[in-house]
């Protein structure tokens, strides 16, 4: 990793970045990963505002959970990845979706960045007091299981989803 990396809010000021890093992985083709990305910025501080919201749990649907999302930036303001923290589970959660949901840019990725975005994540669920994290990947997820496995990551028993997909799941104590 060639370049200092710290966790950012969503903020107004890095709209250009995060454009960019929205259409990159768009142009991929690959599944939005987490979940945060699949929204569409054309309304920038909508987006920033219902990020905001689901943080301070208000005006989120009712089944959701309050999360928080941060943006990995480097020092030149390049937007590597996004992490989004649950700050509870719900059953569906705690068996195929874990805590904590990120993705790394499609350029950015074998660079080790995955392990530090999931390591400073695990300050920000701490600062939570959430004491046991789960985190989860699919099977076929090589590099996401490193990653997690890198972070202490402790194998519990899978999950298969309705539709035969093999969740792994892992828990982290801190």
């Amino acid at each position: 990793m060639e370049k200092r990396v710290f966790l950012s809010k969503p903020i107004k000021n890095l709209q250009d970045e995060y454009l960019s890093f929205y259409q990159e992985w768009k142009e991929s083709g690959e599944e939005m990963i987490p979940w945060v990305i699949r929204k569409d910025p054309a309304d920038f501080e909508g987006m920033i505002q219902f990020l905001l919201d689901n943080e301070k749990d208000e005006n989120i649907p009712n089944h959701w959970v309050p999360s928080s999302t941060y943006w990995l930036v480097n020092e030149d303001r390049k937007i590597i990845g996004v992490v989004n923290i649950r700050h509870r589970l719900t059953e569906k959660l705690f068996h195929s979706g874990g805590h904590i949901g990120y993705g790394i840019r499609p350029s950015e990725r074998r660079k080790g960045y995955a392990t530090k975005l999931l390591s400073l994540s695990l300050e920000k669920v701490k600062e939570l007091r959430i004491q046991k994290v789960l985190v989860v990947c699919d099977a076929d997820n090589i590099g996401s299981e490193k990653t997690i496995l890198n972070n202490g990551g402790i194998r519990d028993t899978d999950y298969v989803t309705e539709d035969g997909n093999v969740v792994k799941r892992f828990g982290i104590e801190l």
